[in-house]
């Protein structure tokens, strides 16, 4: 009596099926990405590009390479957030870390009102690798996040945003008690603070639009646009709820073109390469916020990473759709 052949075709269509599953709730997202032509600058994004570009130009330009190796600057960069965050009206402090307490994260909060314990962190990180003034990697994301305490310094909020700048995200120090991210969350998870989401804001300012100028890990460039000009929002299954609710708000700013990204971090290990994987390891719901660095710049930890490689408008642009994603979550009175 012949076999039955059910259970090895079941068996084979399962091991195609189940992958292609996996990835489809990968790069499912809620929301459309913007299709139409992008408006005009508005004034006030026009002079919102224009201090990103100071920011920018003053860190990777007038300071450049800064990290452990370089404390002068390293220092001097520490000081213009320090200063920058100042003037937008908050309170900054240090927060110091390492064998010397050599090292500092620069920390400053816009507290809530009604629900000032829940706390919003969004950071970047300051510090360069070896040979590169960082421009996009990632001054981009200091900018960024010094204009976003700016902006929302003025409206009021019912959670307390933590606006952080990160120290020694990159190597040697990346996921060692010596890196900046690291520290903080650990010591957020000993204090029991009650961090409801965390933004990282890693390269947000390399774009392109031509063809074949984004690519991807396989196979999610079947999935994905070979053009390199969206913001990319990036977290693991746990941290899936506040991507989704992220990019929807975001997409709903029609400010810019987003794509999103879940991944399994066993299988897409990159999905890691930020401050956001530190909360991670503390079961705190984290995203990246990126402009998928090597996958599209080819200045990337090198030394052509320089102020004018940056795309200023788009960052504007950016920055405009994350204060709307950020008042959302955070709640207005």
């Amino acid at each position: 009596m012949k076999k039955s052949s059910a259970p090895v075709l079941i068996a084979i269509l399962l091991l195609i099926l189940v992958p292609v599953l996996l990835v489809y709730v990968c790069v499912k997202m809620p929301g459309q990405t913007l299709s139409s032509e992008l408006l005009p600058l508005t004034e006030p994004q026009k002079e919102l590009s224009s201090r990103l570009r100071g920011h920018v130009t003053y860190l990777a330009g007038e300071i450049g390479e800064r990290h452990y190796g370089e404390l002068k600057a390293y220092n001097k960069a520490a000081t213009y957030i320090n200063d920058a965050l100042r003037d937008a009206g908050l309170v900054p402090y240090e927060e110091s870390f390492g064998e010397k307490s050599q090292f500092q994260n620069i920390i400053a909060e816009h507290y809530g009102s009604r629900l000032a314990d829940e706390v919003i962190v969004v950071g970047a990180h300051y510090d360069t690798v070896w040979m590169t003034p960082g421009a996009d990697d990632n001054a981009s994301g200091v900018a960024v996040m010094i204009e976003l305490a700016k902006l929302l310094k003025t409206i009021k909020l019912d959670r307390t945003i933590r606006f952080i700048a990160f120290a020694n995200e990159e190597t040697p120090y990346y996921l060692t008690e010596n890196m900046g991210s690291l520290f903080h969350a650990k010591r957020s998870f000993e204090r029991a603070d009650n961090i409801m989401a965390m933004f990282s804001l890693e390269m947000l300012g390399y774009f392109s639009n031509k063809a074949d100028s984004q690519s991807y890990p396989a196979p999610f460039n079947w999935f994905y646009p070979n053009t390199a000009n969206f913001v990319a929002f990036v977290s693991n299954f746990n941290s899936r709820p506040l991507l989704e609710t992220s990019i929807s708000l975001f997409r709903d700013s029609k400010s810019f073109p987003s794509e999103g990204l879940t991944a399994p971090v066993a299988l897409v290990p990159n999905v890691r390469r930020s401050d956001h994987a530190s909360f991670w390891q503390y079961n705190y719901p984290a995203i990246m916020v990126t402009d998928t660095a090597a996958y599209r710049n080819f200045a990337y930890h090198n030394s052509r990473d320089v102020p004018d490689s940056l795309d200023y408008e788009a960052m504007a642009r950016i920055t405009t759709g994350l204060i709307s994603v950020l008042k959302a979550i955070a709640g207005t009175e």
